[in-house]
């Protein structure tokens, strides 16, 4: 079996060329079709200039493209980057140039706002375009798709090892950036070929993509398909905004193993009518990214019970390291263990001076093994703080990541997720540090403090609500604070309330008493 992501398409393209790999409603690639358009990608950007260890940023919704994208980065020898299709332009500058990215696939239709944030002084050799678009993009040649066709279909003589970046995925930051996670091809496949083996991923199979692929959820749709030369089902995004279609593609497409996020999966049975549906088709169902309410999981048993259904644990850093198969319906509404350590990972229950805590006592996860991240893009120290030495046996220590997640073991050995030590909250399965929202608004000239919190939510996990104390002379508006986060920030990232207040409550110490100002009244609601 390979060793790098991008060869599991080669492979399964000598073993099924004619198997479908990528199926959307508007077409398919088969394997055969896919290496060889991802093969044409990489010769084209080698030719601009993109060599070994490059970044490839990807700025377009999920499409044939975007999966050709991704494979073409690779086998160029880059990492590729995805950035939120839906986020702004402004966000897309920020990554781009806090990596470096040597080239850019987007859509065409998305020139003028690449223009506008790079205002000619992108890092990119050139931007590859999907559709129609200019000639040149930011001061950068901008190379049409169409013109893959002239490239040769052979795939390119570029020299990769298995401890080369294969993707650098950016979530959100404490400072107020978001920092990019650095994970490399032993990383991907580590959890990939333990995942396509546990959950027996055969060429029948059909895998579901919700997660977008800035999202690590979505690394198992892709590649666990691509090791086995199953189809994957990108779910367009005019469907995946809307729980029923959702629900209904799922259904109708015959999936065979889905992957989400409890809140994707409430809002599909809530309001989505999933429950009215036939399941039968279902083998596989994975969750992942926050925790699954125990009623919830005992109606999706119910709905699909021939379906095998695991809880999967594991942040963005160490991708899965936890995994937990539900063997019943959950009796009562205790959480579900986020289980054992997997994909030669493992865990490590410790206090604050990094000492073993007893099977039923609260500590932090550290995560050694196979899937942990390299580190964070350009920031040395942040990493430094992430991944430290711990003792694994006497006198024999090795790089852990610190997750910041309070559990307990239970007497059966699995480990049981607490909490949070830090004010990271997930909305819709996705990691969001709240620092990063204050610091948006923080930046409005009419802002002279800001604080958000999130208030829980069965569907979405959070919502997020902010509060605001204007500067003097200044009265803002909540929709003018929201449009102003909105430009930097994704959508899900912007407060969906804001209430402004004459002044924060402080502690003793003169920090804003945030505990205090969850529970006061608002002043002026949104």
């Amino acid at each position: 079996m390979s060793t790098l992501l991008h060869r599991l398409v080669a492979e399964s393209a000598a073993r099924h060329p004619a198997h479908p790999a990528v199926v959307l409603p508007e077409g398919r690639l088969t394997y055969a079709e896919l290496e060889a358009a991802s093969n044409r990608l990489a010769r084209s950007l080698a030719a601009h200039g993109v060599r070994r260890g490059d970044r490839v940023g990807l700025w377009l919704p999920r499409s044939l493209e975007a999966v050709v994208a991704l494979y073409g980065a690779m086998k160029a020898g880059a990492a590729y980057v995805p950035i939120d299709p839906a986020a702004p332009a402004a966000r897309l500058a920020l990554i781009a140039r806090d990596c470096s990215v040597a080239a850019l696939v987007s859509a065409g239709d998305r020139a003028e706002a690449i223009e506008r944030a790079f205002e000619g002084n992108a890092p990119m050799h050139a931007t590859w375009l999907v559709g129609d678009g200019p000639a040149i993009v930011a001061g950068r040649p901008a190379v049409p798709w169409s013109a893959l066709a002239a490239e040769p279909a052979a795939a390119p003589d570029v020299p990769v090892v298995d401890g080369d970046l294969a993707y650098v995925l950016y979530t959100s930051g404490s400072t107020g950036e978001p920092k990019g996670v650095m994970l490399t091809h032993r990383n991907a496949l580590a959890f990939v070929d333990w995942a396509a083996t546990t959950f027996a991923v055969v060429p029948a199979d059909r895998l579901s993509n919700h997660a977008p692929f800035h999202f690590d959820l979505s690394t198992f749709d892709l590649f666990a398909a691509a090791r086995a030369g199953a189809a994957v089902y990108p779910v367009p995004p005019r469907i995946a905004a809307f729980p029923a279609a959702t629900a209904r593609y799922m259904v109708d497409q015959r999936l065979t193993v889905w992957y989400a996020t409890p809140s994707t999966l409430a809002l599909m049975l809530g309001r989505g009518g999933l429950d009215a549906l036939d399941l039968s088709a279902l083998r596989v169902l994975l969750f992942a990214g926050e925790v699954m309410p125990a009623p919830l999981l005992r109606r999706l048993v119910q709905l699909a019970p021939q379906a095998r259904f695991a809880n999967l644990y594991g942040p963005t850093e160490t991708n899965v390291c936890t995994w937990h198969e539900v063997k019943a319906p959950p009796a009562d509404d205790a959480p579900l263990p986020i289980g054992r350590p997997c994909c030669n990972d493992e865990a490590f229950v410790l206090d604050d001076a990094m000492r073993p805590v007893p099977d039923g006592g609260t500590g932090e996860l550290w995560v050694r093994g196979a899937t942990v991240m390299q580190g964070y893009w350009g920031r040395p120290e942040r990493t430094a703080l992430a991944l430290q030495p711990i003792e694994i046996a006497p006198g024999l220590s090795d790089l852990a990541y610190r997750t910041g997640d309070l559990v307990r073991r239970r007497p059966d050995g699995e480990l049981e997720f607490l909490g949070r030590r830090d004010h990271q909250v997930k909305i819709r399965g996705q990691r969001v540090e709240l620092g990063e929202i204050e610091a948006a608004l923080q930046r409005h000239p009419a802002v002279a403090e800001a604080v958000v919190f999130a208030v829980p939510d069965e569907e979405v996990g959070a919502r997020v609500r902010g509060v605001v104390v204007a500067a003097p002379g200044a009265a803002p508006t909540a929709a003018e604070l929201q449009r102003h986060c909105a430009a930097t920030l994704p959508r899900y990232m912007v407060p969906e309330t804001i209430d402004f207040m004459s002044h924060l409550p402080r502690t003793s110490s003169g920090k804003v008493d945030r505990r205090a100002l969850a529970g006061v009244s608002r002043e002026n609601p949104a």
